[in-house]
């Protein structure tokens, strides 16, 4: 797998709100979640219900979409990460791991009855506008 940009995973790791895009019979979804990203697997881990739209929509289409951005009106400002990848339910060891994590980062978490998500990441576009008006740094995950 090729290297992803560092400035790619401090962003992702400062962040802890994606929007979810889901689709399913030609009709798109979309949903905000709280996430952790698990930089050892390249995975964004969040928690849904299993009776949420956007689960429904994963579970009969699991390529998802979606987005992570710093709110700013200033231009010369403006962050961004735009991703797509595979969403499903951890099983086993990956399971415990992910959610060890989640909940280090979230742990009002354990309050509640949680259902961990990941998506496994396969591309990766950050828009960086200190770098350049427009600037992008693109990741992608290489075929096998």
């Amino acid at each position: 797998m090729n290297e992803i940009d560092k400035r790619i995973k401090e962003f992702i790791n400062k962040h802890h709100v994606l929007t979810l895009a889901t689709s399913q019979n030609n009709i798109p979804y979309s949903a905000n979640c709280f996430y952790v990203y698990y930089e050892d697997e390249n995975m964004l881990v969040f928690t849904t219900d299993h009776k949420t739209k956007h689960a429904q929509d994963a579970l009969a289409q699991n390529k998802v979409a979606g987005s992570i951005v710093l709110e700013t009106s200033v231009v010369g400002k403006i962050q961004g990460i735009q991703f797509q990848g595979i969403m499903h339910e951890p099983k086993d060891d990956l399971l415990k791991r992910v959610k060890a994590r989640y909940l280090k980062r979230f742990p009002v978490a354990m309050l509640m009855k949680t259902n961990l998500w990941v998506i496994d990441l396969s591309f990766l576009k950050f828009t960086d506008n200190r770098l350049g008006f427009g600037k992008k740094l693109i990741w992608g995950k290489e075929e096998s």
